[in-house]
């Protein structure tokens, strides 16, 4: 029996008022988390919980290994530190390291509620879930415990079971992640297929030798003129989950699944539809915990006056990290989501002020004076334990009343929590963001077309006598309420397209870069928005990776298996692709051909360009590469074969190679 770790139950003794007051505050906030069980764990338990993607248990399998020894070396040798892992379920269970001090604990767990909230908000993550907790943990505990079940069957064979996993990874992001999870893992009707049989009067020899169940589903469904599937297919994994067969090597021909097989790789694809929500809003989910970690530990105060040096280096570590740093672009959006939802807000009531237009806005209002009156007022901004009769006289949406009696019996430490004292709409102005001093110019900055744009969408025209008189209808909880309708419906790919202006660019000092290939290194080459969101959309659009459909099931009638690459300027990496279309060809049974178009520069051009200091133009050609089992050919093609699959209004020619 393992001995229970004094320093681990220290901890956790230390961190049960710190967890149950922070859910408290994050209620008040307006967040909505699931319920979170924390655990304090060592830092070898860390990194294989990074390993398993939060989880304590999962199927067996090398891959694991693999990710715990990068994970440990990178901790050995490249430094920095794993201060906490969440995972998406109901409830969400957190794991802290027992290293961590007391302000890094309390910076993780407000940081856990922000997460927890968006998992059980935000509708990406609805998707799998359907309508109800994911309970992921349960799942992948039975996962894990049906593949063990396999690899110790001696009528399947461990290596048997290890090679068809390795196969089925390599395409595991290819699953339609835009729409809700299809949970019909049983690849067709066995009733409809008997009397499809009986209707072609098909022998039991035959029907045995040449005809899988759910070939003979899918033609019996199609006219013979009719290409199947009609429509691309982008959920690869259930395409070849009902339709795929496995190569027989002894017999070389292709074999129908046996149960396991397709059990197993139904079992993977709901692994994959499960984690592509945490890939899909990476930006917003992290940048929405960090919001909210700042907003708890430091604007609330949470952390102590002997933690808060502590916790600011902790996030300034996390938000200064090099390289595409999520936390740092989300938290900026989402504050940019607040101060135009907020300034908004304001331009709506000031703007319907007799004698002012979008036309003298600046003219005829004094934003500075404006910003000062929308300012908290000091009962709300600051909170002393003998001064409780001014909180008393602020207006009662914006008092907590039971609170405010338990701080009158001295129930409530007032110096510590003093948000108890306030509702949502109390929080919403002591942490109003157009006042904060950071952002007082922000309502200034309005330009003549924005003021016009809201001017035009007017639809309430009541009028105000003064600006005073309109400033007294301003909601302060518009910057907050926008936040969490985006939280809702949004992931990255919306987020960043809707967010991502050239005002934002501007104030954060967001840039474009490309691979220069005459001058042989990275350039900054545009600090237009447009540019800018060009890039960071080309991350985010289908996980990151390159977008694969399934075009034709009989490609030139001889059963081969069509895959489009539909392409947006950047070009796959051929050895991948032929390395995939190999693996592919097992779950197929029969050769595999894969359209894709790549670019070519002469060495002309190449010389031409480099004369002139420019950049080379290339010519896009369309090329088919095809797996028989044996080998892999290449062959060009004419363009109208392939048009179909080029983006008509993207260019990402300046992707850089290591975006690849």
């Amino acid at each position: 029996m393992t001995r229970p770790d004094p320093a681990k139950h220290a901890a956790a003794q230390t961190l049960d008022e710190p967890a149950r007051e922070a859910n408290a505050l994050a209620r008040k906030l307006g967040l909505d988390p699931y319920d979170v069980q924390y655990w304090v764990v060592d830092h070898d338990e860390m990194n294989e919980l990074i390993a398993y993607d939060g989880f304590q248990t999962r199927y067996p399998h090398w891959r694991w290994g693999m990710k715990y020894e990068k994970q440990r070396k990178q901790t050995q040798f490249l430094g920095g530190k794993a201060f906490e892992i969440v995972n998406n379920d109901d409830p969400s269970n957190a794991f802290l390291q027992v290293s961590n001090d007391l302000a890094d604990q309390k910076a993780v767990i407000t940081h856990v509620e922000g997460h927890a909230d968006f998992f059980n908000n935000n509708q990406w993550f609805g998707l799998f879930a359907d309508g109800e907790g994911p309970d992921a943990a349960a799942m992948l505990e039975r996962h894990a415990d049906r593949v063990a079940s396999f690899l110790s069957d001696p009528e399947i064979g461990r290596e048997s079971v290890e090679r068809f996993i390795d196969t089925v990874l390599t395409i595991e992001d290819n699953i339609e992640y835009r729409r809700a999870f299809d949970r019909d893992a049983e690849g067709g009707d066995p009733d409809a297929l008997a009397e499809t049989l009986a209707s072609l009067g098909v022998s039991e020899e035959v029907r045995d030798e040449v005809f899988t169940e759910t070939w003979l589903d899918d033609i019996a469904a199609v006219d013979d003129s009719v290409q199947f599937p009609e429509t691309p297919e982008y959920d690869l994994l259930a395409f070849l989950r009902d339709h795929g067969q496995a190569y027989d090597e002894d017999a070389e021909k292709a074999a129908a699944f046996e149960d396991w097989q397709r059990e197993l790789l139904e079992l993977l694809r709901r692994e994959a539809y499960y984690f592509a929500p945490q890939r899909t809003t990476k930006v917003m989910n992290e940048g929405w915990a960090a919001y909210w970690e700042s907003m708890m530990m430091g604007e609330e105060a949470f952390a102590g006056d002997d933690e808060f040096l502590s916790y600011a280096d902790h996030q300034a570590r996390v938000l200064n990290s090099p390289g595409f740093n999520p936390y740092k672009l989300g938290k900026e959006l989402w504050e940019y989501v607040e101060n135009r939802a907020n300034r908004r807000a304001v331009l709506e009531h000031l703007l319907r002020v007799d004698g002012v237009t979008w036309r003298n806005f600046h003219d005829t209002v004094d934003t500075a004076d404006v910003v000062d009156t929308l300012a908290p007022p000091a009962a709300v901004a600051a909170v002393a334990p003998d001064e409780l009769d001014a909180v008393e006289s602020l207006p009662d949406a914006y008092v907590d009343w039971q609170g405010l009696a338990a701080a009158r019996e001295r129930e409530i430490d007032v110096q510590r929590y003093p948000w108890k004292l306030f509702t949502y709409e109390g929080l919403a102005h002591r942490h109003y963001s157009l006042a904060k001093p950071q952002y007082r110019g922000f309502l200034g900055r309005v330009t003549r077309d924005e003021l016009e744009s809201v001017s035009r969408y007017l639809f309430d025209t009541a009028r105000y006598a003064s600006v005073e008189a309109a400033l007294a209808d301003v909601p302060v909880t518009a910057g907050w309420d926008r936040m969490y309708s985006v939280r809702e419906s949004h992931n990255d790919v919306t987020f960043v397209d809707e967010f991502l202006t050239q005002e934002f660019v501007d104030a954060n000092e967001y840039f474009a870069y490309e691979f220069s290939q005459t001058r042989g290194d990275f350039r900054a080459t545009s600090t237009d928005a447009a540019d800018v969101k060009r890039k960071l959309l080309l991350r985010f659009t289908n996980l990151g990776k390159p977008t694969i459909a399934v075009y034709d099931a009989n490609h030139e009638n001889r059963g081969e298996l069509l895959l489009g690459h539909e392409y947006n300027g950047v070009m796959l990496d051929r050895e991948q692709a032929e390395a995939t279309l190999q693996r592919v060809f097992e779950l197929w049974g029969r050769p595999v051909v894969l359209h894709t178009i790549t670019k070519r520069v002469t060495d002309s051009e190449r010389k031409r360009a480099r004369r002139n200091d420019r950049e080379p133009e290339p010519e896009e050609v369309g090329v088919a590469l095809r797996y028989d089992g044996e080998s892999v050919s290449h062959a060009e093609l004419d363009w109208e074969t392939v048009e179909h699959l080029a983006a008509d209004d993207l260019d990402y020619d300046t992707k850089p190679d290591e975006w690849l």
